[in-house]
């Protein structure tokens, strides 16, 4: 089964609740190597609807010392379809990482340059 770590939105659990009919049970974890930051969402209904001007997102900047803490969450590969979809409207891309455990998990990045 897939691995997810979330350092935003996807650790809420009215959002899993949404977006995958359950609430995950995850494991407290750190990206090594990024640093939180913010995209601006360009869509102003969605930023009306949300009531929030940008989105939390993480920058690889590959220092040893930058982490970024999250929760890491196993899930189907149905739902990790389903994250693929909720992520979507954000414009961001899934890629591969290794966090700080030792585990390789998919994670969440702005798909904007």
């Amino acid at each position: 089964m897939p691995l997810l770590f979330s350092y935003g939105t996807l650790q809420d659990e009215k959002v899993q609740l949404s977006t995958f009919g359950r609430r995950l049970h995850g494991q407290r974890d750190e990206l090594p190597g990024f640093v939180p930051s913010l995209v601006k969402i360009e869509n102003a209904q969605l930023a009306a609807k949300i009531g929030m001007t940008h989105h939390a997102n993480v920058t690889f900047n590959g220092r040893k010392d930058s982490r970024v803490s999250g929760t890491v969450f196993e899930i189907t590969d149905a739902e990790l379809a389903a994250a693929d979809q909720y992520e979507l409207p954000a414009a961001y891309k899934r890629i591969a990482v290794l966090l700080a455990s030792g585990k390789e998990s998919w994670v969440y990045v702005s798909a904007r340059p």
